[in-house]
């Protein structure tokens, strides 16, 4: 209430008095009329765009003017890409009527920056292109950064890189701090599309303590912002994410950032569905989705689309899900250039399907995503990225060296016998610095061979988990066309043993331990899957009496078959005529080296006069699986009600 009270005062101020922002930034009476906005000032309000437009063709100088037009262009593509053309337009026309070659290309860059939220990633890229001949040297990290952004959109993160690099080289060498926050901005933000998470935080961080240096609010400090919010979500610092988030929707709302203010509502619904505030997430999603059509940029429409497909997903409504992510991908035309967000498109598309029992559909779906995947996460991007990282540390130590080598020679002049003692010592440190780094090498090789291996193990997980799925989908699929029933209720328990085996190689995968499988969460996955599959969730209880255990994956897969076939075999039998029940599922260590399993139920029981039912096929499974893993039945009469059974501990870990 005191935020939109505080909004309405503000406003009513700038209505009264119009020239609150215009002597801030333009007087005409000084020599040099206009402070120049987002680099000598941020204290003016949101109608600052009025003011450079009502002061535009009252400034008599050339070079003052083309510098408020452009200004006028490059803030307005913030809130409206056509009106922010207009004035782009506007200014290549003067400057082209003039004879001005540097402002023509000035505007050039605006234009190429124009061009890229358009979705014209070539012509942004012609544009840019040609203006590097027009421009000074100083414009160049400016223009480097469009081109990294045209090549971030087209999934090209190596070449991006390079931009940014590039940009980072030329900020240092003017010492222009707004260009260096804004190359360690952007390494951020592609060091985040690569999932180093950790590594993006770190350029995050310095590129804010830069423009906190410079001491002035702006467009791509306010992004930065939302950049490093997105590096602590994807950590898990919720609190901390949360507070950059506030910050960045704080100044975005001050200036009119509406770009800005889309993107962070974006990760807001991400953000509030991960901490379990559903509401909180729909809410900033239809926020995200209100900006994207104010400013009419398609590439932040989808994005928005695409967060309320996530959401709903996760909250089961795939219906609306595959609806939503639908027009997210209507919206992703041909000329949709970021592999990125396409890639995530698809894959939360064809989850959806599968959670609609679309197979099919989510097949196609899925493997679209892993076309895309396959060129935006590629081992080139990856291995190019660590090697920026490397150059740049190293050319950090090498400038200090170089800082070292100067103070040397001056004392040098001096005295002798220092001069003398000071290059021994010199000498000493260069080669425990080529030492260190030679150690430093080989430990990155190190340390990046085991990420490669731990990266294509998980993949080979990956892999064999959607080729199970595939496997279970089809017996799902010819089941649904067979009318005999016993041979129906086999090939449905057939999927379910494949689905209890699929689900291994998806916890190895998407967990951090590609060793072992926490047995406690599988099995509650597992037992979800098979009372929808019976359709009994409503009447018959799953009670897990049992603490996390992991166990390595040559024990979890027949552990996790045996399961499947105790679980299959009570729902079947246990619970006729409709009857409630509870199954508990128990797995505890009886000492260091032993595990023991227990089945119970309170159904009817099997009685000693009870023909046997089915085909004994399951009960032969069990008894094969339980030699496999060197297990012992336990005496049920006594010690279990159900089912028991011992067997070696193995690679359990407590």
């Amino acid at each position: 209430m005191e935020k939109h009270f505080l909004k309405y005062i503000i406003g009513v101020l700038i209505f009264f008095n119009p020239f609150i922002s215009y002597g801030q930034i333009i007087d005409l009476t000084k020599e040099n009329p206009y402070t120049k906005v987002f680099v000598e000032t941020d204290n003016f309000g949101t109608s600052y765009l009025q003011t450079l437009e009502d002061a535009v063709e009252k400034v008599g100088n050339d070079t003052i003017q083309f510098s408020i037009l452009n200004d006028l262009a490059y803030y307005w593509h913030s809130r409206n890409l056509l009106k922010a053309l207009e004035f782009t337009k506007k200014g290549m026309a003067l400057t082209k009527g003039k004879n001005n070659t540097l402002w023509y290309g000035r505007f050039q860059i605006t234009y190429g920056s124009i061009l890229l939220r358009m979705e014209k990633l070539d012509s942004a890229y012609v544009v840019l292109e040609d203006a590097k001949s027009r421009v000074y040297e100083v414009d160049l990290a400016f223009l480097n950064t469009q081109l990294g952004y045209v090549f971030e959109r087209r999934g090209q993160v190596d070449r991006a890189a390079d931009y940014a690099m590039e940009s980072l080289r030329l900020g240092e060498k003017f010492n222009d701090k707004k260009a260096i926050a804004i190359a360690y901005s952007d390494l951020c933000n592609l060091f985040w599309k690569q999932s180093k998470f950790d590594e993006g935080l770190e350029y995050g961080l310095k590129s804010i303590s830069i423009f906190e240096e410079r001491g002035v609010n702006d467009l791509d400090y306010d992004f930065t912002l939302y950049l490093v919010g997105n590096s602590l979500m994807a950590l898990k610092k919720y609190d901390e994410a949360k507070n950059y988030f506030d910050h960045a929707i704080a100044m975005g709302e001050r200036y009119g950032f509406y770009n800005n203010l889309c993107d962070v509502q974006i990760s807001l619904v991400e953000f509030y569905a991960a901490v379990n505030k559903f509401p909180e997430a729909e809410e900033a999603g239809l926020k995200a989705y209100e900006y994207a059509e104010l400013i009419d940029n398609n590439f932040l429409m989808m994005r928005s689309w695409l967060s309320v497909g996530k959401l709903q997903y996760l909250q089961g409504k795939y219906i609306t899900a595959i609806e939503s992510l639908n027009k997210c991908l209507e919206i992703a035309t041909e000329d949709f250039g970021d592999v990125y967000f396409l890639s995530q498109a698809y894959e939360t598309l064809g989850k959806a399907y599968a959670g609609n029992h679309s197979y099919q559909e989510a097949y196609t779906a899925l493997a679209e995503y892993d076309k895309l995947k396959s060129k935006f996460f590629t081992s080139e991007a990856d291995h190019r990225i660590s090697l920026l990282q490397t150059e740049f540390e190293v050319a950090q130590k090498e400038s200090t060296i170089q800082v070292q080598e100067s103070q040397i020679k001056k004392q040098r002049t001096r005295q002798t016998l220092i001069s003398i003692i000071t290059g021994l010592l010199f000498l000493l440190l260069s080669v425990l610095f080529v030492t260190y780094r030679i150690d430093r090498k080989k430990n990155h090789l190190l340390e990046k061979q085991n990420k490669e291996k731990e990266f294509l193990l998980k993949e080979i997980h990956h892999r064999v988990k959607n080729n199970l799925g595939i496997v279970s989908s089809l017996l799902s699929l010819q089941s649904a066309l067979i009318e005999d029933q016993g041979v129906k209720d086999i090939m449905e328990e057939s999927e379910n043993r494949v689905y209890s085996m699929s689900m291994i190689h998806q916890k190895l995968y998407q967990g951090k331990n590609i060793d072992a499988i926490e047995m406690k969460d599988y099995f509650i996955n597992l037992g979800n899957h098979i009372l929808d599959s019976f359709g009994m969730g409503g009447r018959i209880i799953i009670n897990y009496a049992m603490a996390p255990i992991e166990l390595d994956v040559d024990t979890a897969i027949p552990l996790g078959l045996i399961v499947n076939e105790l679980l299959t075999n009570s729902l079947k039998y246990a619970f006729p005529n409709d009857r409630e029940g509870e199954i508990i599922i128990s797995l505890f260590e009886v000492d260091e080296n032993t595990v023991r399993l227990e089945v119970t139920d309170n159904g009817i029981g099997i009685k000693s006069e009870t023909p046997t039912r089915g085909t004994g096929f399951g009960t032969q499974l069990i008894q094969l699986l339980i030699q496999q893993l060197e297990g012992k039945d336990k005496d049920t009469s006594r010690e279990c009600a159900a089912f028991c059974f011992e067997f070696p501990q193995g690679k359990s870990i407590k």
